[in-house]
C-alpha cells in the first residue's frame, strides 16, 4: 500500500514551506538526537480525516544554475510525476504573474487534481481579491493562511476528496521491501540477479534507471513485492543533478517499503549520502537490512569482512540493530539468502510480546541495573505495554517523565532485544507519566 502523495508547487514567496510545515504539524519535527538521522524538510507524512498521505514541498527542491523561471517549471515536473494531487499555491498579494500562469498550464495538462490554494488572506477585507485567480482555469480557488492556519482544514477537505479507497488497502501476506541507496551502487543489478531476468535496464551511467517497475515474485511459499526507486520518467537528467531529489525518490520507496535493503558499494565504502537515505529509512520505524555489494570486486583475507562491518557500525551507530550481507549482483554470491532474510525482518518487525512477559523483563532489567535518580528523586517504573507493530512500540508508564534518561531507555531496549530477536527493526520506547 503506498499513501497517496499531495505535492505543494508554485512560485518562490507564497508560503509553500509554512503551508508544508502547517499541514505536516509535529510529524515534520525530528526529536532523535541520533547521528546521522536527517533533517531534511522536503518530505513528511501528514494525516487528514483518518487518512494518512505523503507530503512533498517542491519548494525544497533547489534547481542549481537554473534561471528563475526554469527552476519553478523543473520543480512543477516533478511534482506532476511524483504526486497523486497537487496543491498550487498563489498570493493574494501579488496577484496573478506571469511565472502563475506558466505553473496553472502546465497542471491543467497533467490530468491529474489541482487544488488552487490563494494564501496570505490573513483578513476579510481580503476575501473579495481570490477571484481574479478563476481566470487560471484550476476551478475554486481556496482562501487560505498559512501563517494562520485559516483555511487549511477546507484545502485538505479537497485533497482527501480525491483520494481512492483501494489507496489504504493492504494486502495481506506480501512483504514489500525496496533496494535504496545511491546512484551506482548496483540497485538495479540487484534486482536482476533476485529476479534471475533482465527486467531493469543496468548501466554504468548513474542515475540510468527511470521507470517505477514494481515487480511480484514468489520464494518458499512467500510473496514479495519488490519496490523499484526510479521516480521520474522523462528530462531525466535535469533530476540527477539535484541531491536532494534522488533523496526524494529514495524516500516514497521506504515510505511503501516493509522493509529496506540500504545498498552500499564495496568498491567505494560508505558517503555521508549513505546515511542520510538510511537515516530516513530508520526514522519511518522501517525494517532495514544493510547489504554490501560487489564483494567479489575486493581482494580480501581472513580478517576483511570483519574489518568491513565493524566500519559499518561505527559509521552507522543507529542501525546496530540492522543484519549485514555480503553480496555480489555479478556472481550471485549469498543473493539465495536474501528472501529469507527479508521474510525473518518482516516477521521481527510484526512481532507482540505479552504485557506479562513484558513487564517480567523490565523489571528483571532494573533488579540488574536499578533506575536513575535526578536530585533526590528516583524514577520508578510501574507498568509495560507493547501497543503497536512496524515497528514494535513500546509505552513505559512512570512516575516523572524527564527522570526516564536517554541511556537508560537504550538499556531496557537492549534488555528486551536480548530475549526476543527483534533484529532487523527498530524499537520504539515512549515513557508516560502515570496519571
Amino acid at each position: 500500500m503506498a499513501n497517496p502523495t499531495i505535492a505543494i508547487v508554485g512560485r518562490p514567496n507564497v508560503g509553500k514551506s509554512t503551508i508544508f510545515n502547517r499541514i505536516a504539524g509535529e510529524r515534520i519535527s525530528i526529536v532523535e538526537d541520533t547521528p546521522g538521522v536527517t533533517r531534511d524538510r522536503i518530505y513528511a507524512t501528514g494525516e487528514w480525516l483518518g487518512k494518512e498521505f505523503s507530503l512533498i514541498d517542491t519548494g525544497g527542491i533547489e534547481m542549481s544554475d537554473e534561471p528563475f523561471m526554469d527552476q519553478i517549471k523543473h520543480q512543477a515536473e516533478i511534482a506532476i510525476e511524483e504526486a497523486d494531487v497537487i496543491i498550487m499555491i498563489v498570493s493574494v498579494k501579488e496577484g496573478i504573474t506571469d511565472a502563475d500562469e506558466m505553473v496553472a498550464k502546465m497542471l491543467y495538462r497533467s490530468h491529474k487534481p489541482v487544488i488552487l490554494a490563494v494564501n496570505k488572506v490573513d483578513n476579510p477585507e481580503t476575501r473579495n481579491d481570490i477571484y481574479e485567480f478563476y481566470a487560471l482555469g484550476l476551478g475554486d480557488p481556496y482562501p487560505i493562511s498559512g501563517s494562520h492556519g485559516i483555511g487549511i482544514g477546507d484545502l485538505l477537505d479537497a485533497c482527501v476528496s480525491h483520494f481512492k479507497e483501494e489507496d489504504f488497502v493492504e494486502e495481506e501476506g506480501l512483504i514489500k521491501f525496496s533496494f535504496i541507496g545511491r546512484p551506482n551502487v548496483g540497485k538495479s543489478s540487484l534486482t536482476n540477479a533476485l529476479l534471475g531476468e533482465n527486467r531493469v535496464i543496468v548501466s554504468d551511467i548513474a542515475g540510468t534507471t527511470r521507470d517505477a517497475i514494481d515487480t511480484r515474485f514468489e520464494a518458499e511459499g512467500q510473496k514479495f513485492l519488490m519496490i523499484d526507486t526510479a521516480g521520474i520518467r522523462k528530462r531525466g537528467k535535469v533530476y540527477e543533478n539535484t541531491e536532494k531529489y534522488s533523496v526524494m525518490r529514495a524516500l516514497r520507496a521506504i515510505e511503501r517499503s516493509d522493509v529496506v535493503l540500504m545498498v552500499i558499494n564495496a568498491e567505494e565504502g560508505i558517503i555521508e549520502q549513505d546515511k542520510k537515505v538510511a537515516g530516513y529509512a530508520h526514522e519511518a520505524g522501517k525494517g532495514v537490512i544493510i547489504v554490501v555489494n560487489k564483494w567479489d570486486t575486493l581482494e580480501k583475507d581472513n580478517h576483511t569482512m570483519k574489518e568491513f562491518e565493524e566500519k559499518i557500525r561505527n559509521e552507522f551507530l543507529y542501525l546496530s540493530y540492522a543484519p549485514i550481507i555480503f553480496v555480489s549482483a555479478k556472481t550471485k554470491q549469498r543473493l539465495h539468502l536474501l528472501p529469507a532474510l527479508i521474510e525473518q525482518v518482516s516477521m521481527n518487525q510484526n512481532l507482540r510480546i505479552s504485557s506479562s512477559v513484558l513487564n517480567e523483563i523490565i523489571m528483571d532489567a532494573v533488579a540488574i541495573n536499578p533506575t536513575p535518580t535526578d536530585k533526590g528523586k528516583r524514577l520508578k517504573i510501574f507498568y509495560a505495554t507493547q501497543v503497536a507493530v512496524k515497528p514494535p512500540t513500546f509505552v513505559v508508564f512512570v512516575n516523572e517523565e524527564e527522570l526516564m534518561h536517554f541511556s537508560y531507555e537504550r538499556f531496557l531496549e537492549n534488555q528486551i532485544r536480548k530475549t526476543f530477536d527483534f533484529e532487523g527493526t527498530p524499537i520504539r520506547m515512549i515513557t508516560r507519566r502515570r496519571k
